[in-house]
């Protein structure tokens, strides 16, 4: 496996690898990265659709990708993808995948057209003040000791970031800027979150700087994920022949290590209560989705919270029973235990029935839900709330089957610990028409007007456990290789295994490694797109600059390590130059 960029290798088909007949494939999970991975099979390592099953604990596939009709409850959606241009691998796959909408036309085809006729734009990304904009918002409010810290990040290695939370690197300073609101609420970064995945943040997204606060750059589905990606991709595969075995819930795969190769010898699940397995030979290649950050995922109603699960879960204990055999493949413990009370716990799904809190979204979007439109563009933030409360309105209908009348709204909160503003519990203790009226609060909803409007909707409260596991603090080898050394035929795959550079709690990561690893196991003689090098691109870091101080030139930063280097070589040599031309783009001069 090897990496490449450019049109060459992107509209390249590779040669079928060798023995490929003889070769057959089980996915633990059908999360994206699974689902990717069959997709890969067929299409670039020309595996026969019948020749690859994938065996699901729960009875749909989809994994962490919302979201749902649930007849007891309503609409449920857990959160969403904010998806942009250059999820290299993602864009690979879905311009293969046919829409289910649009006759001869990829799903990449329809979701190009529509964010070219519907771009994502933020009119309001913090609130504060039950509804007002937060007076300098669009602003990054970085002092120069932050971007100074900011880019002492940048500039060490992964290898001293480990176990180093982001509170240990940063001072008061720089999480009191518009820079740290914006970026927790909008990827769920928490002070005690890793280090070392800031930094894989910070250059993987360098390139969007200038636009983390009227999120433009960010791009979204038609519907949610679930309809707009997971089924239209569950379609292509079953057209192939692919076998999905849902209700079976894979309890460990054994694993031979012998002089250092490492073979995947057998599968054993549970499906409807009884006991199954699965023999493998080097040629039956494994693909473990290990752990999960829905796993364990609770839901209340109106009236009730979201109760606390029992127990880890069936991915968290898959992943444990793999690592019990070789220290190669991973320690899910840092993941999944220690996660601190402070963090995000809940989400909750709103729908409203009726005319009485558009107004109040207008107001603050200055959209109307109903339009059609992208609305929030990503989640507004309430800034003066404990909860840290967050909401987002995506394009309405969010489902194909919502009437006209309903608009649905995510909520979530990033702080667990604390009671609400004007709900005096923890989010965790939160009802439904609780987590409603917390809302209408905060959009400045009149107080006498909230509890009515809220017993009207329908708010379901959903609690995830695991849902900050990705950015729990690591160290190397926390998590385990795609393809550990040494293995014949076990790959792992999604945001719980290892790959340079990318960046976890996105589609990306999940796709990524599911290509990796179908290439590895395979040879697939193609190569896989990079991540974007936007780090590498001395006109994005100029850009950078630019937009960390707040739109300022060199004229008017007051950058000390800057100043010397300009005083080193003077402004004035580069009048004419290229130089002069780079930095007049980036608008520095």
């Amino acid at each position: 496996m090897y990496y490449s960029n450019g049109n060459y290798e992107a509209f390249a088909r590779p040669k079928k690898p060798a023995n490929i007949e003889q070769k057959s494939a089980v996915l633990i999970g059908s999360g994206l990265a699974s689902l990717a991975a069959a997709a890969f099979l067929i299409r670039d390592a020309q595996m026969e659709g019948n020749k690859i099953r994938i065996l699901e604990e729960l009875a749909l596939p989809g994994g962490s990708m919302d979201g749902i009709w649930n007849e007891q409850k309503g609409y449920i959606i857990r959160g969403g993808r904010e998806m942009e241009t250059h999820f290299e691998t993602l864009w690979d796959l879905f311009r293969s995948i046919p829409s289910l909408e649009t006759e001869g036309v990829s799903v990449l085809d329809e979701y190009y057209w529509l964010n070219k006729e519907d771009p994502s734009f933020s009119h309001a990304r913090v609130i504060e003040n039950r509804g007002e904009r937060l007076p300098t918002d669009g602003k990054l409010t970085l002092s120069q000791k932050a971007i100074h810290e900011l880019i002492a990040l940048v500039l060490l290695p992964e290898e001293k970031l480990q176990d180093v939370q982001i509170d240990q690197v940063f001072t008061e300073e720089f999480f009191q800027s518009n820079f740290w609101t914006y970026w927790a609420t909008m990827f769920a970064f928490e002070p005690w979150a890793s280090a070392m995945e800031m930094r894989r943040y910070v250059l993987r997204f360098i390139h969007h700087v200038g636009s983390v606060a009227d999120m433009s750059s960010l791009r979204f589905t038609k519907y949610n994920q679930y309809e707009s990606l997971i089924r239209p991709l569950v379609s292509y595969l079953e057209s192939h022949g692919v076998t999905f075995q849902y209700d079976s819930q894979v309890q460990n795969i054994l694993v031979e290590n012998e002089n250092g190769k490492k073979v995947a010898k057998k599968i054993e699940y549970i499906k409807n209560g009884n006991a199954e397995s699965i023999s493998l030979t080097e040629n039956d290649l494994v693909f473990v989705t290990n752990g999960s950050i829905t796993e364990s995922s609770t839901y209340g109603d109106n009236h009730n919270p979201a109760p606390v699960a029992d127990g880890i879960g069936g991915s968290w204990q898959l992943w444990q029973n793999l690592a019990d055999q070789d220290d190669a493949f991973g320690k899910p413990e840092k993941f999944y235990k220690n996660i601190p009370e402070a963090n995000w716990v809940i989400s909750g799904s709103i729908t409203f029935f009726d005319e009485k809190v558009i107004p109040y979204i207008e107001k603050i979007t200055k959209k109307d839900p109903r339009s059609g439109s992208i609305v929030t563009s990503g989640p507004v933030t309430i800034n003066d709330s404990n909860w840290w409360y967050g909401f987002s309105i995506s394009r309405q209908p969010h489902f194909k089957t919502q009437k006209k009348n309903e608009v649905i709204v995510w909520v979530y909160g990033l702080y667990s610990h604390k009671p609400g503003n004007y709900i005096q519990k923890k989010i965790t203790e939160a009802t439904g028409i609780e987590l409603c009226k917390e809302f209408l609060y905060h959009i400045g909803v009149p107080e006498n007007e909230i509890a009515e409007i809220a017993q009207a909707a329908n708010s379901i409260p959903c609690r995830m456990p695991y849902i900050t596991s990705y950015f729990m603090p690591r160290a190397l080898g926390d998590r385990p290789l795609v393809v550990p050394e040494g293995s014949v035929n076990l790959a792992f795959i999604g945001n719980f295994a290892e790959t340079g550079k990318d960046t976890v709690f996105t589609t990306e990561y999940s796709v990524r490694t599911a290509m990796e690893a179908v290439y590895t196991l395979l040879d697939v003689d193609r190569g896989v797109p990079e991540v974007f090098a936007s780090s590498y691109d001395i006109r994005v870091l100029l850009k950078s600059i630019y937009h960390l101080n707040d739109n300022k030139n060199l004229n008017e930063i007051e950058f000390p390590w800057l100043i010397s280097i300009l005083e080193k070589y003077g402004v004035k040599k580069i009048e004419g130059t290229y130089v002069e031309e780079i930095l007049k783009e980036a608008k520095l001069l």
